[in-house]
């Protein structure tokens, strides 16, 4: 690792993402923080244009600055979607500059845009680890648990006002079954019973028999 002077205001730590680079003096906005410089490479030769690395910075259509060297103190600059510093870049001189946009405090970590092409070629792949991006996905599962809760509760308001729905059905169902068991034992019982409500005297039935004349007639 790179040793860098006390006077500078930054100094390289461990970020969410490996290694960053962080201010350890107050940064007004405005201010050039650090240069980011490296070899120049020269698109038109083709064994400089076939270099690949992650530290690549393009200057011009022709020119880029490669980086990845050690004493390139800038190339630990994290990404960040919401960044406190943006890249100064300097066509003409070939030169480019970090510089805040805003005021950063001791201990914040300095990050700024890596640009289109560099977050769909690397960081879209993975997703992007920024404090900005990951507090929009801590806040998209915040939400989606509050959702799932809420269809929970939903759920189980709906079931229990389904139970109790089917309970008083139920109760009526069985309210109705002994009204209709009631009706149909006075009517049973409404047979055998006569006007005074006492039962019918059980008895023989009397049928008057005819009787013959033993008188002999008094005229033959």
């Amino acid at each position: 690792m790179p040793s860098i002077s006390p006077n500078k205001p930054y100094r390289i730590g461990r970020s969410r993402t490996g290694l960053g680079l962080f201010a350890t003096k107050p940064i007004k906005k405005g201010a050039r923080i650090i240069r980011y410089f490296g070899p120049l490479l020269d698109s038109k030769k083709k064994e400089e244009d076939e270099i690949e690395n992650k530290y690549l910075f393009e200057l011009t259509n022709r020119w880029t600055v490669d980086g990845s060297i050690r004493e390139n103190v800038a190339r630990y600059i994290n990404h960040s979607c919401r960044p406190n510093s943006e890249s100064d870049v300097k066509p003409r001189k070939r030169k480019i500059y970090i510089r805040a946009i805003k005021n950063i405090e001791p201990g914040e970590e300095i990050s700024y845009d890596y640009g289109t092409d560099y977050f769909k070629a690397y960081l879209k792949p993975i997703g992007c680890k920024c404090d900005s991006c990951e507090k929009k996905r801590t806040k998209k599962r915040a939400e989606a648990r509050a959702e799932r809760l809420r269809l929970k509760e939903k759920a189980e308001r709906k079931a229990k006002r389904k139970a109790e729905k089917l309970a008083q059905e139920k109760a009526k169902d069985q309210e109705k079954a002994k009204e209709k068991a009631k009706k149909k034992n006075g009517k049973a019982n409404g047979k055998y019973l006569n006007g005074s409500g006492r039962p019918k005297p059980a008895g023989k039935k009397v049928v008057a028999a005819k009787r013959k004349s033993s008188a002999a007639p008094l005229y033959a």
